[in-house]
């Protein structure tokens, strides 16, 4: 099937905008498509195992047969000890829309049998920026083992997943310290206890239970600065894709720090966003792009100018 789509045909360079082939499959007809930092990766070439051209997007939200649906990221085998436990963010087969088959930078997106959810409404743009930030805040909440009281440090506070992480976070009763760029401090206090500009954070804030690491590389040495003995740092992302290196691993030693990783959501998470979203307990926070502007979008995120998540709209 074919459908007009933004293409990647080079890495780190502009979108082609043209028709192409977006597979066989149920057609969705995509109304809204998030635009997660994974994205951003890919563009710059940051994984190996993928070849152009490529048609990018695993945040889809649009009509099946006249009908709201989302459209699950990643396609999972179901048969491996994995998925067979439930915790299908870990496949051994994975397969990401986007990468493995085209994705939902396009007017079409195709997908398996299994591959959609039913919405509760047609406010498709509010899925697409809050789902999956939300998803894996609450994945990576669960990994942390975070609870009522905690003190949780969040870097990256003011971006797609930091925006709706910290909502989450006070939606379960931690006390929630943002560390943030100065033009996005404004609106991340609003569901933050203290919001932290400087890059020196750990200067301000001490002991703190847990980190949910955004940042990644440029951070986590502050973070762990900050972090309590036993406390545990859930590392989700490493934004620039540098390699992470410890500044004074004695710290960890001595203080029994946990360093875990978060690796993506289940669909039962998935869902659980959904019905959050729908019910107002977290309010997506994104700016609206037409899927022609998608290389203004993507040149807005490079440069830290989104607060929240970027959204790719069709209509």
């Amino acid at each position: 099937m074919r459908a007009f789509a933004a293409v990647l045909e080079r890495f780190s360079e502009p979108l082609v905008l043209r028709e192409a082939d977006v597979g066989e499959g149920l057609p969705v007809k995509v109304k809204a498509s998030g635009m997660c930092g994974r994205d951003l990766v890919i563009w710059r070439g940051g994984f190996r195992n993928l070849t152009p051209p490529l048609i990018l997007g695993h945040e889809i939200y649009g009509e099946y047969e006249g009908n709201p649906v989302g459209v699950y990221g990643v396609e999972t085998c179901g048969e491996c000890r994995y998925c067979r436990a439930g915790k299908e963010n870990l496949c051994e087969n994975a397969r990401f829309l986007g990468e493995a088959r085209p994705g939902g930078y396009a007017e079409v997106v195709t997908v398996k049998e299994g591959g959609i959810f039913p919405l509760p409404d047609r406010e498709y743009e509010k899925y697409a920026a809050g789902v999956c930030p939300l998803a894996t805040a609450i994945h990576s909440s669960k990994v942390a083992g975070v609870k009522k009281g905690d003190t949780v440090l969040v870097t990256g506070a003011g971006g797609g997943v930091g925006i709706h992480t910290i909502q989450y976070l006070k939606s379960l009763g931690a006390r929630v310290v943002s560390v943030t760029s100065p033009s996005k401090s404004e609106i991340v206090s609003r569901f933050s206890d203290q919001v932290i500009t400087q890059k020196d954070f750990s200067k301000q804030v001490k002991d703190v239970d847990v980190v949910i690491e955004l940042v990644g590389s440029e951070t986590i040495n502050e973070s762990l600065r900050a972090l309590r003995r036993e406390g545990t740092l859930v590392l989700v992302g490493n934004v620039t894709g540098k390699e992470i290196s410890l500044a004074r691993p004695a710290l960890t030693i001595m203080r029994e720090h946990r360093i875990v990783g978060s690796a993506s959501y289940t669909r039962a998470e998935v869902e659980e966003a959904v019905k959050l979203i729908h019910e107002g307990e977290v309010k997506p926070v994104y700016r609206k792009y037409h899927l022609r502007e998608v290389n203004t979008a993507m040149k807005d995120l490079m440069e830290g100018k989104v607060l929240g998540r970027a959204v790719l709209v069709t209509g």
